[in-house]
């Protein structure tokens, strides 16, 4: 099994500094469904880790988690593809919970679920709060452009953050899925499987 984990809001989907709060404001970004049923149809297992606080403070019940979450799966398998699991962290800030990312809760649970190390698997995220939560579990993270991704570069560039020596850096989750297809039979011998 070949692993691939990504975040959710500004990755998969149009992000808002309103939230995400009903199936019908989750709109994909362009290309990212396929990009998703394509890699699927090529042997990776998907999971998402997503922070969603909206939860915890009270912007939308489960139910409406669940209908987004619905409808996002409903894409993917149109298209072919599937999802190893969706894994959210509901909780505010101030909770200090351990399933909020940065921490690597989340990233714990996948790994659980999946029943292997996450060591090497390619996480891709558009904040820097998904790249750490990444790297505390030993994953290669990946930075999109999309959703936060521009202001997300900019602050490693102002601080001249040594992550972007190692940092490889795409425009969408459609472009990664290309180069990740691209390069399958090389990275095929390279990625981690359980």
């Amino acid at each position: 099994m070949k692993l691939l984990i990504l975040d959710r809001d500004g990755v998969i989907n149009e992000d808002s500094d309103d939230y995400i709060k009903s199936a019908d404001e989750w709109r994909p970004i362009p290309g990212s469904i396929e990009a998703i049923a394509a890699l699927s149809q090529a042997g990776f297992t998907i999971y998402v880790a997503t922070n969603q606080s909206g939860l915890g403070r009270g912007l939308f019940g489960q139910s409406e988690l669940d209908a987004m979450h619905t409808k996002f799966r409903d894409m993917v398998t149109r298209q072919g593809g599937s999802l190893g699991g969706i894994f959210f962290c509901p909780h505010r800030p101030e909770e200090n919970c351990s399933c909020r990312k940065p921490k690597p809760g989340l990233l714990q649970q996948i790994s659980a679920d999946a029943k292997c190390s996450l060591q090497q698997v390619p996480l891709i995220g558009d904040s820097l709060r998904d790249l750490e939560s990444g790297l505390a579990m030993g994953c290669s993270p990946i930075l999109v452009k999309t959703g936060k991704g521009n202001k997300t570069l900019a602050k490693l560039k102002a601080e001249n953050s040594p992550l972007l020596l190692q940092l490889p850096i795409f425009d969408s989750l459609a472009q990664v899925a290309g180069s990740l297809l691209k390069h399958q039979a090389l990275t095929a011998g390279e990625h981690p499987k359980c």
